[in-house]
């Protein structure tokens, strides 16, 4: 009986892994044969959210909250300065602040309006008007427009370890 069990086990989980295969297969088509660049580590994008549902998840975190996963969206902005940051847009006109771990890696400064997938830790922060300011610099905005910054604002960021850019 013991040997019987063990073995409708083992069926179990071969079953349950050629099922997953097959899954990972038509969903990484789009990736697959140099139809994307990888930076950092190297990622699939089996299981990344669209931006509607990554929305939705930002919308349940509280600051200091960390979700681990990775999503599609298209590039709003880039740092012109490094490459250092990026902003993805989301669902009702909301974007995500996207770092890069330990400064691992740098986007190009000419992906504005692309498809990415990012892999990472999702969280909210409290951004400071200094920072705000640096970044909305580093975007290239006017003087005007970094001045009309004033208050601290609640922002959607993530901390990406591999990001794929679609071509």
């Amino acid at each position: 009986m013991k040997f019987f069990n063990i073995l409708i086990v083992f069926l179990c989980l071969f079953v349950s892994c050629k099922d997953q295969k097959n899954k990972i297969e038509k969903v990484g088509t789009a990736f697959e044969q140099g139809k994307y660049d990888v930076f950092g580590t190297k990622i699939n994008a089996v299981n990344a959210l669209s931006p509607s549902i990554m929305f939705q998840k930002y919308r349940e975190l509280e600051v200091l909250d960390t979700l681990a996963l990775q999503f599609t969206a298209r590039v709003v902005d880039v740092c012109q300065a490094k490459g250092c940051w990026m902003t993805l847009a989301l669902d009702q006109g909301e974007e995500a602040m996207v770092k890069f771990k330990d400064y691992g890696f740098f986007m190009p400064k000419d992906i504005t309006g692309k498809e990415v997938v990012v892999n990472g830790k999702a969280f909210i922060e409290e951004m400071s008007v200094d920072d705000q300011r640096h970044f909305a610099k580093d975007a290239g905005k006017s003087n005007a427009e970094i001045a009309t910054i004033t208050e601290v604002k609640k922002t959607y960021g993530f901390e990406a370890d591999g990001v794929l850019l679609i071509k």
